[in-house]
């Protein structure tokens, strides 16, 4: 799509929320500043005549479904942050999950049997009529012909256009709010947007999916706080996924929650405990876990589908997240401060005593306390200041992380409203500090670090090498000598100094 056409998209996403009232909602008038409650009421002139139907939350659920893929993503992630937003409000958006219209079955039949090139009756001995409906596919129940009970995810047709659509959008949007409003520019406006791009065009290949499936159900049997449905290759293809089917109810379904013997407060634990060890043991996380992604089952059973956004961390990035983490556990502001600072999210002009002190000043009031004390609204007012005031840019490769962290926590929330995710989540990050930061790992990193330089030397040291070849053998053999002497040396030392 050109630009002329996606400002043209841009206007039209500002119309359709303006005509159902739901870009500055009435509602909202008793909280605004005057000039905006008077911008408020001008802009509502415009208003169509479904603007009073309904609640807020209602009338933006529509809106957002109007306006595509892209926009349900965002009202998805609203509706899991009841905390913030309000309880009725959330579940007015709720619907985005796997409510919207789906499309006929005929045609998801149409697109298996392109897909896999083969006819559905060779796989599927019954194919239903879909059971959930999201924004880029749709589920349908199907028995395989050796009996087996399976989900099976098809694509929208046309959703691949759609989806380039959006994001020429949103990519213009961007840079439109990185020039007019400074106060965005630290969020990286742009970078932000290609990295919703890039997690949305690889859910646009079921493949991709799969795998993440399968790497994921490996990593989850591992602690056991959460499970996966396994992959049914033969019926995956680049716009369908076949997957065993899972048990339990949708934890979209409110009735879910009210199953006999369902144990909430376990089951808010084990969802963020399973997140926190993906994401810190593994550096591979499911990065879209809401409600119509979840399925529940008692006493305290959590299973998840829908694989397609898949987070991934590297050995530094999960180190500093531990690191953060462990120090708010241990109300070392000073820790967190210097893990900052150690991994580039606050630029080094800057104080780390000053920094931890503004820490302090936002996790004192809040660390320790029962999650249902704590006002997630004030708190991210809080830290959006601190991290204005020290300059720090939102970081691209972290985006899914950190929206992940806010869906699971308000997902946690609702399941118990009394979850405290400090206590969830302390055994796991001490176990990761206990393990990771122990004498002995630091001797072992400190031994493969000397091996890859003892394996660099051979190399130049090979005759073949014409950049060695002036180079004394004697020079070369006294340098390897020293390097494994010192790396010895440097390990007897840990060994003795930490016992």
């Amino acid at each position: 799509m050109s630009r002329p056409a996606a400002f043209v998209r841009l206007v039209n996403v500002a119309w359709v929320l303006v005509r159902a009232d739901a870009l500055m909602p009435r509602e909202i008038d008793p909280v605004l500043p005057p000039g905006a409650r008077f911008a408020a009421r001008t802009l509502r002139l415009l208003s169509g005549p479904r603007a009073r139907q309904g609640r807020p939350g209602e009338r933006l659920a529509r809106s957002l479904e109007r306006l595509g893929p892209a926009a349900i993503k965002l009202g998805q992630v609203v509706s899991t942050r009841a905390d913030i937003f309000g309880r009725v409000f959330a579940d007015d958006l709720g619907r985005l999950k796997d409510q919207l219209a789906p499309f006929p079955t005929e045609v998801a039949r149409k697109v298996v049997a392109a897909t896999l090139d083969v006819p559905v009756e060779s796989l599927f001995a019954t194919f239903g009529e879909p059971i959930a409906a999201a924004s880029l596919a749709q589920a349908h129940p199907a028995t395989m012909t050796d009996g087996r009970r399976v989900a099976v995810k098809v694509l929208r047709p046309g959703i691949d256009r759609k989806i380039e659509r959006d994001i020429e959008t949103l990519t213009l949007a961007a840079r439109w709010i990185a020039s007019a409003v400074p106060l965005a520019r630290r969020l990286e406006p742009e970078a932000l947007v290609a990295t919703v791009a890039r997690s949305l065009r690889l859910e646009l290949d079921l493949r991709m999916e799969a795998a993440g499936a399968s790497e994921l159900a490996e990593i989850m049997a591992k602690d056991g706080y959460m499970t996966a449905p396994q992959v049914i290759w033969e019926g995956v293809g680049r716009r369908a996924l076949t997957l065993d089917w899972a048990e339990g109810m949708a934890l979209s379904d409110p009735a879910s929650l009210e199953q006999p013997g369902l144990d909430r407060p376990a089951l808010a634990t084990n969802l963020m405990r399973a997140f926190l060890v993906q994401a810190m043991d593994h550096g591979v996380f499911h990065a879209d876990l809401h409600e119509g992604n979840l399925f529940i089952a008692a006493p305290d059973k959590v299973m998840a589908v829908d694989f397609g956004i898949v987070g991934r961390l590297d050995a530094v990035a999960r180190r500093h997240l531990a690191e953060i983490l462990w120090g708010f556990l241990q109300r070392d502001y000073t820790r967190v401060a210097k893990a900052h600072f150690d991994a580039g999210y606050v630029p080094a002009h800057h104080s780390i005593d000053a920094f931890a002190q503004a820490l302090r000043a936002v996790g004192e009031p809040n660390v320790g306390k029962p999650a249902y004390e704590v006002s997630m609204g004030r708190l991210l007012g809080q830290l959006f200041e601190i991290t204005s005031l020290f300059d720090m840019h939102l970081r691209p490769e972290l985006v899914l992380l950190q929206k992940t962290m806010v869906t699971v926590e308000g997902v946690a929330r609702r399941i118990d409203p009394k979850h405290d995710r400090w206590d969830a989540a302390e055994p796991i990050v001490r176990r990761w500090i206990t393990r990771e930061l122990s004498p002995a790992t630091r001797i072992r990193e400190l031994t493969g670090d000397a091996i890859r330089a003892l394996k660099a030397l051979a190399k130049l040291a090979d005759p073949q090498e014409p950049a060695i070849v002036a180079k004394p053998r004697a020079e070369l053999a006294w340098l390897w000598f020293g390097l494994g002497a010192a790396t010895a040396a440097a390990g007897f030392a840990l060994y003795v100094f930490f016992g």
